[in-house]
């Protein structure tokens, strides 16, 4: 499909800097064909029933945003670099602006600005460089003792939308954080989650509904433009994705009696769908995953979806409008804009109903 189709306009004040307080009193947008409803996400239960499985995506954003020296003899320029993937327990691909400065055997020095014991102790060296600003770092830390490092020196990525107009603080290290978070991993939040509070999760439990956790790890990949022109030119970052044998158990059993799967975020249901075989059975998962969805894919295990706005030209406005329907999403996106409605990481929800295969 062309990319264009994808594409909107939305006004900069309608880009929310700031989750909602509480983060349950956000707005939510219900779309189901046809029907497009004003609602808050603390009216999320009603739409449930007690059959129902909501599946969480429990990874855990880690401090992936690290500004570093790299030095050629007397010449230094300042890097910046975001983590999106561990590829081995010293190992990480990572996007670096400006990435023309760095060539293979190149070495980074982290720590230079911060007031704290490893300052100056944490190094990597770039030993492999990819496109799209891609490169591959072997830091001298390992495991634990890097992840430790990592928190020491590194900054909570914000989205570019978020960072270009604030830096971040003390605040973001909680707000772009589930309150389920659990499995470190993820340079960008599950942001359909960020909604649930305790009291949230209790009132889903009233109802009836069944919840169950999975983990995706984020990459920053997320943010990343669709620069073709055809979405079959597009290639997706892959991302490191677990379904225990447990889980894939209760979610089978609760479609066998009926019941709904509803995936909480696109990172949930990207999983979900790689994991799940042409019936809809959902089998253990755990390795990469660089599903994309569009237009024309058949949803097998995903029956409802929560999630936020999306970016035009994203993959993810590409997802929502496979999963609800391309004209419903459109016309759905232009309500939303013009009820003043928050977008993207830390703005209103949406809750889509799967429309009917074709």
């Amino acid at each position: 499909m062309r990319v264009d189709l994808f594409d909107f306009d939305l006004p900069d004040e309608r880009i929310a800097l700031r989750p909602a307080e509480p983060r349950d009193t956000a707005r939510m947008l219900v779309v189901d064909g046809d029907v497009v409803s004003d609602r808050s996400v603390r009216d999320l239960p009603t739409f449930l029933r007690a059959s129902d499985v909501l599946v969480f995506n429990d990874t855990k954003v880690i401090p992936a945003q690290l500004i570093g020296l790299r030095r050629r003899g007397d010449a230094v320029s300042e890097i910046d670099l975001t983590l999106h993937m561990r590829i081995a327990p010293n190992q990480w691909k990572a996007f670096a602006r400006p990435a023309k400065r760095l060539t293979t055997g190149d070495r980074i020095e982290f720590g230079h600005s911060e007031a704290m014991c490893l300052a100056g102790s944490l190094s990597a060296d770039v030993i492999e460089k990819g496109e799209v600003g891609e490169v591959t770092l072997a830091f001298d830390l390992s495991g634990p003792v890097l992840d430790e490092a990592l928190h020491a020196v590194g900054h909570i990525p914000l989205p570019p939308y978020i960072a270009s107009k604030r830096a971040e603080d003390a605040r973001d290290r909680a707000d772009y954080q589930t309150i389920y978070a659990r499995e470190e991993g993820a340079v960008a939040a599950p942001t359909a989650g960020l909604h649930f509070t305790p009291e949230l999760m209790s009132a889903v439990e009233a109802v009836g509904a069944q919840t169950a956790f999975v983990t995706l790890h984020v990459g920053a990949g997320t943010f990343l433009p669709v620069k073709a022109d055809d979405t079959n030119d597009h290639k997706m970052h892959a991302e490191i994705g677990t379904i225990d044998a447990a889980i894939a158990e209760k979610l089978n059993a609760a479609r066998a009696a009926g019941g709904r799967i509803v995936a909480v975020g696109t990172t949930s249901l990207r999983l979900l769908e790689s994991a799940a075989r042409p019936d809809g059975a959902i089998e253990p998962w755990s390795g990469p995953t660089d599903i994309f969805i569009t237009p024309g894919y058949r949803f097998k295990a995903v029956d409802v979806l929560m999630t936020n706005f999306h970016l035009p030209r994203s993959t993810l406005f590409m997802l929502v409008s496979a999963f609800a329907g391309y004209e419903h999403m459109r016309a759905a996106y232009d309500h939303a804009i013009s009820s003043f409605y928050r977008f993207y990481s830390y703005g209103d929800a949406s809750l889509l109903f799967r429309a009917e295969s074709e």
